[in-house]
């Protein structure tokens, strides 16, 4: 290692000896632009050519006659008009038609690229390909004269994945500190294998000018650019600059933070330097503080789904400076803080947190906090929320930056890169000692945004690599956003080292994974297993397994979606349910907000005036869907179906795919609400008759619990459902700021009525919104919110008193889980099941039959199989303090097995 000091201000620089242009110095670090143009280009292309591997090119489309070149400049000069000569190149490589077919695994790779003439490099020249990787590369189709018939860029994956295949082993990417008395390093290392050269720039504070620049070295094996800095620079910050070939750009010196950050400072615009096992970095008894032991099998989490600002933002009892932070979670005595320890008390096994790590869209200082006001159905407070919405302190968080890093905007001082971490840690620790588990939200499936962007950052580090493309090479947005391609090696590996990370670093226990359908199975299996690994123990992993897009039906690669996860043992949300539940599906607007009745809102048996004609057999498949459910959405479980055929639930229709999608229970998440979509009051303001009492809407809120509590599978609620939460009707209030996403710890008010929701995605229905929340009926009382959040607590400790509730195995679920008042001749407002817990492991009683009646009217259901026995009411309803006192009224008659169940109620009856 040269070292050499520079003229600016003394800095060490670190010198270059090779590359396109002058070793990166002290200067270029401290640049006000984060992306500099060394060599300008003088063409653009799109990527219709797709690279196999490090020899092989489909060029969908093209003819397969005339001359194929591949020609490269280091400077990204090159121009290749349609009937022209090639010019800017320093030389070009020629392919002849590939011989021997495409080998089956890179077929079944890239099985969606079109057909096309498949092109191949002689030995020779693909040995130079490393290094041609580094500059500008075009593919040329010429006639016999040398003119230009095609020209296109050739999408790089597939020959990076097989040129730099051994980086998929390196366990040192970022930063990484060696202590060793005085040899002790601070390296650095990051991939960037068409990068020219690359650089680390080093600053004291996340704001001065840089202390030093050492070049880093390249690594031709795997890709990686590294060096090792003599001293253990903890506290100090970093960036990289690299130069490479950008398509339209040229030759470009992006400053970029580390894609591998494990935190930074304000706003992402530099990344931190630590020991992630520093002791000042954790809380007192950190190493030896242990996650809660209450959940044996995934089937036993209960989960509470949790945004970290809306947990405190509205809590006076919060100290006004850690409203919305990490820190909220670390005063036990905060009304949020006395929620979530009671829910704990009561059975809840896991807070489930939306998006932590490194966010995009929310300013981490200086962030704007509008105060809205006005009447019930004014457009007053949205449009207020709408003129800050991007400046604003709030948003849900999909829109990762760096994976690695908490966020900043929850911390008390997000310019301080320890900051966030400590307190991030502090939070998991205090709801251990609670009793609960902590999962988080991760969002692999795409990055806050891409190209060239100050923002971009993978896309800076390797253009063209890390994200799905399509067949010109524009990037796939099907998600919304820039699609990630965790198929590709080294952004699935990137997806596995930030799991194991968080898991490992900060004892997350579960992880959530936003669209994971847009990512391959094999690669979630892989993670599952090295995350096990590292954390000693199984780690759950659940996710939406959403079939659509690119990827849908398979075109790319075994998606780990609902239907292609069965045996996996990952779960996947239950939309089945939650659709038969609720009424309707999730894109439903205008009139089919509420004509499209659910089981527990009124569907046949209480139509409200949009609901039209509806047959009985309408209910009965209704309600064998949430008995579909309540088995766990197994696809072996056997049902009796409303027209008395006894079908596997495989075999029973859902809109097309099969009702049973599961192997085991454990692939099943069943949930009524969460943060996308209306919440669950929301949606029966719209379905549930307006004559409807708020006590009765509160009662139907109980009957949606209920559903989840006493479903097999995992049981998965949004935070505030136990008291009622609306968002005044929004439907999608990912940036609807803190006024539409309130939670009132105090049980005073569920927000319904606080004006009219965004208008982005709610505004085509105003005319039916707006005299909805003008309507005070619909608003409950302080006694209806307080019934519903004890009613929450008594379902808990139910689920909780029994493991026959949270089954482990689908054999277990076929042997004890039996429904009766099925077929034909069934009540279809009632679901009727028996749970035997005759030498049951932990079932604590011999048998349990469970009741949901979402009628108006009570109903009396027999179970010919309970004669004789000694059933009685489950001890919670036994308890002077139980929230439903009608459920007590709820009766047996063993002489002849029958079950009288009051109306609107769910109850228990055990033996």
């Amino acid at each position: 290692m040269t070292r050499n000091t520079t003229t600016a201000a003394g800095l060490l620089v670190l010198l270059a000896s090779t590359g396109a242009h002058a070793a990166i110095s002290p200067e270029a670090c401290d640049s006000k632009s984060f992306q500099i143009v060394l060599s300008a280009a003088k063409a653009s292309f799109d990527a219709r050519a797709v690279w196999l591997d490090r020899r092989l090119i489909a060029f969908p489309g093209a003819p397969a006659d005339g001359v194929f070149k591949l020609y490269h400049s280091p400077t990204g000069a090159i121009s290749a008009p349609v009937g022209g000569k090639v010019a800017g190149s320093a030389g070009a490589l020629s392919l002849g038609l590939a011989k021997g077919g495409v080998p089956a695994a890179l077929a079944e790779r890239f099985k969606w690229v079109a057909a096309g003439p498949v092109l191949q490099l002689n030995e020779d020249d693909a040995a130079k390909m490393g290094e041609l990787h580094r500059q500008q590369l075009v593919l040329v189709q010429e006639d016999a004269q040398g003119l230009v018939r095609a020209a296109t860029r050739v999408q790089v994956a597939g020959a990076l994945d097989d040129l730099y295949a051994a980086a998929g082993k390196l366990d040192k990417l970022g930063v990484d500190i060696t202590l060793n008395g005085q040899n002790t390093r601070t390296g650095f290392s990051v991939w960037a294998p068409t990068a020219q050269q690359a650089a680390v720039c080093v600053y004291n504070t996340g704001s001065s000018t840089a202390r030093a620049v050492y070049q880093l070295r390249f690594d031709p094996a795997t890709g990686a650019w590294n060096t090792q800095v003599p001293g253990d620079l903890s506290g100090k910050y970093y960036k990289y600059a690299v130069d490479v070939p950008v398509d339209g750009a040229g030759i470009v010196r992006n400053l970029v933070t580390d894609p591998y950050s494990i935190s930074l400072t304000t706003d992402s615009k530099r990344s931190y330097i630590a020991r992630l096992d520093a002791p000042k970095l954790k809380p007192a008894g950190w190493d030896a503080a242990q996650a809660p032991q209450t959940v044996k099998s995934p089937t036993d989490m209960v989960v509470y789904e949790l945004h970290v600002r809306d947990f405190s933002i509205n809590d006076s009892s919060v100290p006004e400076r850690l409203r919305g932070k990490y820190a909220a979670f670390t005063r036990a005595q905060s009304n949020g803080m006395r929620h979530l320890a009671a829910l704990a008390k009561s059975g809840l096994t896991d807070i489930h947190l939306l998006p932590v790590y490194d966010i995009g869209s929310v300013p981490e200082t200086g962030c704007a906090v509008p105060k809205p006001a006005g009447g019930a159905d004014s457009d007053a407070q949205q449009a207020l929320v709408k003129k800050t919405a991007e400046t604003d302190c709030f948003n849900w968080g999909y829109d990762p930056y760096h994976y690695n890093a908490p966020e900043g905007s929850y911390a008390t001082d997000p310019s301080d890169g320890a900051r966030r971490i400590v307190e991030f840690r502090e939070m998991v620790d205090s709801l251990h000692k609670l009793g609960l588990r902590v999962g988080m939200d991760v969002v692999f499936n795409h990055t806050f945004i891409a190209g060239q962007n100050e923002k971009s950052v993978l896309d800076r580090v390797v253009p063209g690599y890390y994200h799905r493309l399509n067949a010109t090479g524009g990037i796939e947005r099907s998600t919304c956003c820039d699609n990630t391609a965790t198929e590709n090696r080294m952004m699935g590996k990137l997806m596995i080292d930030s799991v194991a990370l968080w898991a490992t670093q900060y004892k997350i226990d579960s992880f959530r994974f936003d669209l994971m359908g847009h990512q391959p199975r094999a690669v979630m299996e892989e993670l599952q297993r090295t995350v096990n690994a590292a954390a000693g123990h199984p780690v759950q992993l659940l996710g939406e397994g959403w079939n659509f897009g690119e990827v849908a039906d398979g075109a790319r690669f075994v998606q780990a979606s609902q239907l292609s996860l069965n045996g996996s043992g990952i779960g996947t949300f239950n939309d089945r349910t939650r659709d038969a539940v609720r009424g309707g599906s999730a894109g439903d607007a205008g009139e089919a907000l509420f004509a499209r009745q659910g089981w527990i809102n009124g569907l046949v048996y209480d139509p409200n005036g949009h609901a039209g004609p509806h047959a009985t057999a309408d209910l009965m498949r209704s309600a064998d869907m949430v008995r579909a459910g309540l088995a766990g959405s197994i696809r072996s479980y056997p049902l009796q179906t409303f027209d008395d055929k006894v079908l596997t639930l495989e075999r029973i229709d859902y809109g097309g795919q099969p009702a049973g999608y599961a192997s085991e229970p454990s692939e099943v998440v069943n949930y009524v609400e969460n943060h996308d979509n209306q919440t669950l009051y929301d949606i029966d303001v719209f379905k549930l008759p307006a004559s409807t009492s708020s006590q009765d809407r509160a009662r139907v809120q109980v009957l949606g619990m209920a559903v989840d509590a006493f479903a097999q599978g995992i049981a998965y609620y949004h935070a505030g459902i136990d008291v009622l939460r609306s968002k005044s009707l929004d439907r999608n209030s990912f940036n609807s700021g803190d006024w539409f996403n309130r939670l009132d710890w105090t049980y005073k008010d569920n927000y319904f009525g606080t004006g009219l929701p965004p208008s982005e995605d709610n505004g085509k229905d105003y005319a039916l919104i707006k005299p909805l929340l003008a309507n005070a009926a619909f608003k409950p009382a302080p006694s209806d919110i307080a019934f519903a959040r004890d009613a929450f607590r008594d379902l808990l400790a139910i689920r909780a008193s029994s493991t026959l509730f949270r089954l482990p195995t689908a054999a277990d679920i076929k042997r004890r889980l039996r429904f009766f008042n099925t077929g034909s001749t069934q009540t279809p407002t009632v679901a009727a099941a028996h749970l035997d817990g005759e030498g049951y492991p932990g079932a604590n009683f011999k048998g349990i039959s469970y009741f949901i009646n979402v009628d108006k009217v009570g109903h009396t259901v027999t179970d010919a199989q309970a004669a004789g026995k000694a059933m009685r009411l489950h001890p919670v309803f036994l308890s002077p303090n139980v929230a439903d006192k009608r459920a007590t009224q709820a009766t047996f008659d063993p002489a002849t097995g029958s079950f009288s169940i009051p109306p609107r109620t769910a109850v228990v009856f055990v033996e």
